[in-house]
């Protein structure tokens, strides 16, 4: 494997650290495929993803799909439900025979997908019992017509002659799905069951300073596709006092198409979390927004694409190593504002803290402190 070094992260692994990957995992799958909610409100929902740049590609009264314009399926379904709540991810495998395995390996079945998706599903659970779900078969939908990126005229040339710049102030048009962000209280066995079951790989462990020697605590996960490049992350996991879901992101033209649509947003009402800025580890450019159901999405653009043969980086997890400029990471990002959220991650400490089937204890507490204010 490639030396990692200045790539991405301060420095490479240590003798008898974490490899980043399964020695021989089940199957490998191919991406990401859609993320599932469920929400009491489908037409709010519905008006949030427009503006966001989403495009509906079926809706019913107990069920929304929203798309990009890539082709391929919904970037996220959205189920009719009393209350909000993450459902899970589904990831897609390279074919039908990769269903069987992981059927065979797991003890699960392999069931057929309803007619507005089409295709066949295993369904699994994660070890913090996150439901998680491999696709395969599903029906392709076309391609739509994407928003352009804008011609440049930058230092190394020029792109535009006669003309100017007027990027439109409308939703940014999202392209696809490109990950999701979930936090574990068992963040050890949770990393090693992605890696074993679906065959993912790290790119970037992040670890809380002082600690290094107990291990990572969050991990900057893509898929294995060889030698074809794939997103820095596809999948990112973090160590902390719940099992939830943190964010997710979606990919937009360039940053004149992020920034344009920022601005749409907050012309219609919606709440800035933080941004735009760029990221250290993965390198996008990036802009969060909260749904009205409180869900924490993203925009991204030009992001890192790495293949097989680059091994893992290491670096000290801190608040100002989450970006390489932009302005400082928001308490509302963080989790720590006041409100609901928060609240909750308070309660949801002192269990952790209780128990002794996780792996979130007092030091660990001392470090996610450290994070929050570093």
């Amino acid at each position: 494997m490639a030396v990692h070094s200045d790539l991405h992260s301060e420095r490479g692994a240590l003798r008898g650290e974490h490899p980043g990957r399964a020695a021989n995992p089940v199957i490998k799958v191919h991406d990401i495929a859609w993320l599932e909610f469920s929400k009491p409100d489908l037409d709010r929902a519905e008006v949030f993803g427009r503006a966001f740049g989403f495009v509906t590609s079926y809706r019913d009264g107990r069920e929304l799909h929203l798309r990009g314009t890539q082709a391929g399926a919904p970037c996220v379904i959205i189920r009719k439900g009393r209350g909000t709540r993450f459902l899970g991810p589904a990831f897609r495998a390279a074919d039908a025979r990769d269903l069987l395995r992981l059927a065979d390996a797991t003890g699960a079945r392999v069931r057929p997908l309803p007619e507005t998706l089409g295709g066949s599903v295993v369904d699994l659970a994660d070890p913090g019992g996150l439901p998680v779900r491999v696709v395969a078969g599903t029906e392709e939908l076309p391609a739509l017509a994407a928003q352009s990126a804008q011609r440049l005229n930058l230092a190394g040339g020029i792109d535009r002659i006669n003309g100017t710049q007027r990027p439109p102030r409308e939703p940014a048009g999202v392209r696809r799905l490109g990950h999701v962000v979930l936090q574990s209280t068992a963040y050890r066995r949770t990393l090693d069951w992605y890696l074993r079951h679906l065959g993912l790989i790290v790119s970037d462990f992040l670890y809380y300073e002082g600690q290094r020697e107990r291990g990572p605590t969050m991990s900057f996960i893509r898929c294995d596709r060889g030698p074809t490049p794939t997103d820095h992350h596809t999948l990112a996991l973090t160590l902390g006092p719940s099992d939830r879901y943190v964010h997710s992101a979606y990919e937009v033209a360039d940053l004149d198409a992020l920034a344009a649509g920022g601005a749409y947003l907050l012309d219609e009402g919606y709440k800035r979390s933080w941004g735009i800025g760029r990221h250290i580890q993965g390198s996008q450019i990036f802009d969060y927004w909260r749904d009205p159901d409180g869900f924490l999405v993203e925009h991204f653009t030009d992001s890192d694409m790495f293949d097989s043969g680059l091994e893992p980086g290491w670096a000290p997890m801190t608040a100002s190593g989450l970006a390489q400029w932009g302005p400082p990471a928001t308490k509302d990002f963080l989790g720590i504002a006041p409100g609901r959220e928060s609240l909750a991650e308070l309660r949801s400490i002192l269990t952790a803290l209780r128990s002794h089937d996780n792996e979130f204890d007092l030091d660990r507490l001392r470090g996610l402190l450290k994070v929050a204010t570093s």
